[in-house]
């Protein structure tokens, strides 16, 4: 099922073969979501971290896929790239840069962050 509510099939396994900056831009587009949209303003963080052409790629393969494929894809992605623990929180940094672009860090936005820590630094 996508994004959308559709149901495209059985689960597939997620398959990654990432860039860093595609994996970045599918984890802030991910935590961007936690209210369920990107706001103009978390685009042009995700945009200020990786390229225009990136965005718009990863974008698409993100809308693609449901919340389990998208955990997947990333634990997988950090585990090839052997993310460090400097490397992670590089990563929720810009993470809480994304959440704070629009002047809060809604209730949303806490509870993905504290998901994604529970999940990534474990």
């Amino acid at each position: 099922m996508d994004r959308m509510g559709n149901f495209s099939g059985g689960i597939i396994m997620a398959q990654v073969n990432w860039t860093k900056d595609e994996l970045v831009a599918y984890v802030l587009l991910f935590a961007a979501h936690s209210n369920l949209t990107e706001s103009n303003n978390e685009k042009n963080v995700i945009i200020s971290k990786v390229d225009m052409k990136t965005f718009q790629k990863i974008h698409g393969e993100f809308e693609q896929d449901n919340d389990y494929q998208s955990i997947q894809k990333i634990i997988k992605a950090l585990d090839a790239y052997n993310y460090s623990k400097d490397d992670l929180s590089m990563l929720f940094a810009d993470i809480k840069i994304l959440f704070f672009s629009d002047g809060e860090f809604d209730s949303l936005e806490q509870n993905m962050y504290r998901s994604l820590e529970r999940l990534l630094k474990s």
